[in-house]
């Protein structure tokens, strides 16, 4: 029979652990959000109190180009805050 290994692992101290993104990207990521959650309230409304009413107000370019361009621009800028790597200082001086 063969015997089996274990490997024991030694506790990380708090001063070895980091975290995976910056401040920065928390930043980026919170701008993101609002982004898509003011193209979201754009979209808001256009409806009609009578439902034998048609109410053109749907269409608007509010509702219809500016609102999902919001959206996908806050989509992107999402994306670039968890892709997004800050230099540090001793990568710029190698």
């Amino acid at each position: 029979m063969s015997k089996q290994q274990t490997v024991k692992t030694e506790p990380t101290s708090k001063s070895n652990q980091t975290f995976v993104f910056e401040r920065m990207n928390y930043i980026l990521m919170l701008v993101g959000l609002g982004i898509i959650g003011l193209g979201y309230i754009l979209m808001i409304g256009g409806g009609s109190d009578d439902p034998n009413v048609f109410s053109e107000e749907l269409f608007s370019f509010r509702r219809i180009t500016l609102s999902p361009i919001l959206i996908l621009l806050g989509f992107v800028v999402e994306i670039f805050a968890i892709m997004y790597r800050p230099k540090n200082k001793k990568d710029a001086a190698e």
